[in-house]
């Protein structure tokens, strides 16, 4: 952890959820008034059909809402796309970007994340941007460059600790099962606090670091509680609000 930095645990849904998973979403609002998070923030990233009834469940606790995706753009003809200005009128709160589902299925590039990201800075969503290497990059020792190239060319213009999150997500990690060692972790997330601090100045040094892949109860606690790991993005642990609670557990 970061030193005055408070720690985000964030649950991205992905492409599940429906009305009856709300059900998940009451549970975590009332563990988030309860204060059983502890010092960490909770946020939850349903699916754009959920946002607005997920809004109206959590409106005026302390559970927070995100996307999972923007448009680079404000607004016009873009069939099926969605703004960070309509995202922001829903009630969320954070958008990720840059994700690698998005970056490898959908091909999306460095200056599209950074264009997503700016977009969203701009409607006044807190951007958390996604980096990480595949296992082939990590194979061939290609982690450290390919995380900075990521970040170099990712990262929003005018971001600050206060509007952007940055989260590490070994491709290679997601959905296996597999996770890098403690100590792989944190010589990553130190690289990158390096970087943003190079890149943003003094000010930086409280920009949340995440780490992402394969996050679960049984090893949360290695992982959150290194240095300059500020919380998780977590993915299918988040589905079932006892998982994803038992690993926010970790700053309780």
């Amino acid at each position: 952890m970061t030193p005055g930095v408070r720690p985000l645990v964030a649950g991205n849904w992905k492409m599940n959820g429906l009305l009856a998973s709300l059900s998940e979403i009451d549970a975590m609002r009332r563990a988030a008034d309860a204060g059983e998070t502890g010092q960490a923030e909770l946020a939850v990233f349903p699916p754009f059909t959920l946002l607005a009834p997920t809004a109206s469940k959590i409106k005026g606790g302390k559970l927070s809402l995100g996307a999972q995706d923007c448009s680079p753009t404000a607004g016009g003809a873009f069939t099926g796309d969605i703004s960070a200005t309509m995202l922001k009128d829903a009630g969320a709160a954070y958008v990720i970007v840059g994700h690698s589902e998005r970056r490898t299925i959908h091909h999306e590039t460095d200056e599209l994340v950074r264009a997503k990201a700016e977009a969203a800075l701009k409607a006044g969503l807190v951007a958390i941007v996604c980096v990480g290497e595949t296992k082939a990059e990590r194979d061939r020792g290609e982690q450290a460059a390919v995380v900075i190239r990521q970040l170099r060319k990712s990262l929003p213009a005018g971001g600050t600790s206060d509007t952007v999150v940055i989260a590490y997500e070994p491709v290679w990690a997601i959905g296996t099962g597999l996770t890098p060692t403690p100590q792989d972790v944190a010589v990553v997330h130190n690289g990158i606090r390096a970087l943003v601090v190079e890149v943003g100045g003094p000010n930086a040094a409280k920009t949340r670091l995440l780490y992402g892949g394969s996050v679960k109860p049984s090893n949360c606690q290695d992982l959150l509680t290194l240095d300059n790991v500020d919380g998780a993005l977590v993915g299918g642990a988040s589905l079932k609000a006892a998982e994803f609670l038992a690993i926010a557990a970790a700053y309780a």
